[in-house]
């Protein structure tokens, strides 16, 4: 079996039917979106698809860009595209086989020696977990075979999001569970113009993160030799060793299919009937360690330390407007610097989106070590921001960072009054209070995005304050009509009046209603000059 030839790939026609295609069909205009049964095995697909047309298509310039986005290429001209790699998306046979270690065989391996195909899915409940009994939620045995399509995409998934596994058992080149951002047009109505909207030029490509002259396959497709040809024993792999592509194929879990023990039925994940079901495989520690400065063009990247960037990884609570500036445009501050993914920086930058609304498609696995939390997806409007020149997009950004420590601060006056109605002033209440800030920010997340809008549309290159007073006075209104609601039907005042004591409620009311209407939150968003520190302006006195 190989991959790009065989009908693996779940889809959904824009009749609403599934089916299952190869890659050489993902021009087809009927094909609107992937449609797997699993959310992560959607977002894994859109990443192998845009791996293998940005490995091996040779587009080098806008011009090619919208010819083949207008007109997508044949069959015929993927064949010659996918041609030269052919031979790395082989899944079956005796040697190399696609994201699976070449030097592990399963012949002779002993029963104790093989994991159910089931720990290949990243949420599948550990050895640990199992024989403490602690499969609570996520139960044994719901998945004990899986057909070779399925089998290829949870294998991929495993790879790109690999997680800590013990000792020996690496992350992926980013990490355990990173952070995906994708743009998709508005007006995406097929699963080419998804997949190709995230392509960069050939020479772009080749430019980035790797070595372009390091042209034999292995470079790209570590599994098509033996791994001592990249890394030596007990080694590291960095970028300067392999081609620029290869950030799309890590592959940091040694891992190799038992495709000799197989059954016939129906698959446990796409439930589909066949004669080749994979039940288990083996596993080997001590694969690739990915190390030194990779960077992923689907994924921001945060400075943990000056001149170390770091992928971004979704955290509890889920994606919302408080993420739209550092996974779009960016983020810089003195406690934060948040770059985008250098393909959303890409598109926005480039032409490819004049006259239509774009979207941030962002996804990914919250993970605690190698425990699964959730799986968090989401869409996030850009509206016009990619028809604005860098100077406007920089002025929004400015803009969004004053509205976002808006709204830092204001949440922070919410929950102090809100500590001090329950508890009252200097006592030390603690717990976690997260509840509050969540709630605050869920509240005033359409009203975020009814402004961002105008503010996109009237961005300009010059007169911010002008231009976005307005703006900023309705937003710090929206901020101070949010809090005192939320204090006062949805947290202090819902509580039964036996339970509360109103003068400490009325107290810890009217400070907030003090904060939310004082100087430091118009300061914040540029509605008043900020104060002078007393210490500054005595050192002048003195001075003068």
């Amino acid at each position: 079996m190989n991959l790009l030839d065989e009908s693996w790939i779940p889809v959904r026609r824009s009749n609403g039917e599934q089916d299952w295609i190869t890659p050489l069909q993902i021009t087809d205009p009927t094909i609107v979106a992937l449609d797997a049964r699993r959310p992560d095995f959607n977002g894994a697909l859109i990443q192998f698809l845009i791996g293998l047309v940005q490995t091996t298509t040779p587009m080098d310039s806008e011009i090619e860009w919208k010819q083949w986005n207008e007109q997508p290429p044949s069959v015929e001209e993927l064949k010659k595209w996918f041609e030269p790699v052919h031979e790395a998306f082989l899944f079956d046979g005796d040697g190399a086989r696609f994201m699976q270690d070449f030097d592990l065989r399963t012949a002779g391996a002993k029963d104790k020696n093989f994991n159910s195909i089931s720990a290949l899915l990243i949420e599948a409940p550990g050895e640990n977990t199992l024989k403490e009994n602690k499969d609570h939620f996520i139960k044994r045995n719901t998945v004990n075979s899986l057909c070779l399509g399925c089998s290829a995409i949870a294998l991929f998934t495993l790879q790109t999001n690999a997680p800590s596994g013990g000792a020996g058992h690496n992350t992926s080149i980013r990490g355990g569970g990173p952070l995906t951002t994708l743009v998709i047009a508005g007006d995406t109505n097929s699963l080419w113009q998804t997949v190709w909207l995230n392509i960069q030029k050939h020479s772009d490509f080749l430019a980035a993160n790797g070595d372009s002259t390091k042209t034999d396959l292995e470079y790209s497709f570590p599994w098509v030799n033996e791994m001592k040809t990249l890394q030596a024993e007990g080694g590291q792999l960095t970028p300067i060793q392999v081609h620029p592509a290869h950030n799309f194929w890590g592959t940091p879990r040694r891992i190799r299919l038992d495709l000799d023990h197989i059954s016939a039925g129906e698959c446990d994940c796409c439930g589909r009937q066949s004669e080749f079901l994979v039940e288990r495989y083996i596993t080997k520690a001590k694969g690739f360690d990915y190390k030194g400065g990779w960077r992923h063009s689907l994924s921001p990247y945060y400075e943990n330390k000056p001149g170390e960037m770091l992928p971004l990884h979704p955290q509890p609570g889920g994606i919302g407007y408080k993420h739209w500036l550092a996974w779009s445009l960016g983020l810089q501050g003195n406690k934060k610097n948040v770059q985008p993914a250098s393909i959303v920086s890409y598109v926005l930058e480039s032409q490819r989106l004049k006259g239509k609304q774009c979207r941030l498609y962002a996804f990914g696995y919250d993970m605690d070590n190698m425990k699964a939390r959730c799986w968090y997806e989401s869409t996030l409007p850009l509206y016009g921001l990619s028809e604005k020149n860098k100077y406007e997009q920089h002025s929004v950004q400015r803009e969004i960072q004053r509205w976002l420590e808006a709204v830092d601060l204001a949440a922070f006056y919410l929950r102090s009054a809100v500590k001090s109605s329950w508890f009252g002033d200097g006592v030390d209440a603690r717990g976690d209070y997260a509840f509050i800030d969540a709630s605050f920010w869920s509240q005033t997340e359409n009203g975020f995005y009814q402004l961002l809008r105008s503010l996109i549309d009237q961005a300009r290159e010059e007169d911010e304050d002008i231009v976005f007073t307005p703006l900023r006075e309705q937003w710090r209104d929206l901020l101070i009509k949010t809090a005192i609601r939320l204090f006062d039907a949805d947290l202090v005042g819902a509580a039964p009046i036996a339970q509360q004591n109103p003068r400490r409620t009325a107290e810890a009311y009217n400070r907030l209603c003090a904060s939310l209407r004082g100087d430091k939150l118009k300061e914040a968003l540029g509605l008043q000059p900020a104060k002078a520190d007393k210490k500054t302006k005595k050192s002048k006195q003195d001075a003068a």
